[in-house]
């Protein structure tokens, strides 16, 4: 699991035959194999490590579902070790399984604050509400408004400046998750779990 708190940016060092090699800005403490790291929010295993850095195994069901496979040697990503008990929650809950990819539509100066607006599947859409949560590359933001094919965030400074959300560009191709509730709650009500539990057996001692 992770927040969503994204904790350095990194540089992308190689990607061949289904591996990749980055190198993190700040140093990871005590990084082991085995461990997982969002990637622009998609969960990898830390599969070795490098002089300056790890490599991660990309499947290729990760490949269809990412923006993993468009990047190029020298392309910045956003990195995010996974949580232990006890650390602060600063975002909301992310899994790093990526849902879709959705496209940077437009942006927007707006005072200290810079509007994006991103397009995304239907099916994605479904799952997102207005001043609810998504991870974007991998970054937990809040929703500003949902429309029928897109939705808009609103990036601080400091997300400007210490995640790829400072680096989006019309066209920018970028990760989505959706709400790990949300998901679970559609999921539910698709199945008809809207129903009535059944009572569970009294128990104690009975007439």
């Amino acid at each position: 699991m992770f927040s969503g708190i994204i904790e350095t940016l990194g540089d992308l060092r190689g990607q061949r035959d289904g591996r990749i090699e980055i190198s993190p800005r700040a140093a990871f403490a005590a990084l082991r194999s085995g461990e997982s790291i969002a990637v622009n929010g998609a969960c990898l295993t830390v599969a070795d490590l490098t002089e300056d850095g790890f490599a991660a195994d990309v499947m290729p069901e990760t490949l269809h579902r990412t923006t993993l496979g468009d990047l190029a040697p020298g392309a910045t990503v956003n990195l995010e070790r996974a949580l232990r008990l006890g650390d602060l929650m600063g975002g909301h809950l992310v899994t790093g399984h990526v849902d879709a990819t959705g496209v940077v539509a437009t942006l927007r100066e707006d005072a200290n604050a810079r509007w994006a607006r991103i397009t995304a599947p239907d099916a994605l859409l479904a799952l997102v509400a207005e001043k609810g949560s998504i991870a974007v590359d991998g970054i937990s933001l809040t929703v500003v408004d949902v429309f029928d094919a897109a939705f808009t965030v609103s990036l601080i400074p400091a997300t400007l400046a210490v995640t790829t959300a400072g680096g989006w560009t019309v066209g920018s191709r970028v990760n989505l998750e959706a709400d790990l509730v949300a998901r679970y709650v559609a999921r539910c009500l698709a199945n008809g779990a809207g129903a009535p539990v059944p009572a569970a057996p009294a128990r104690g001692i009975h007439a």
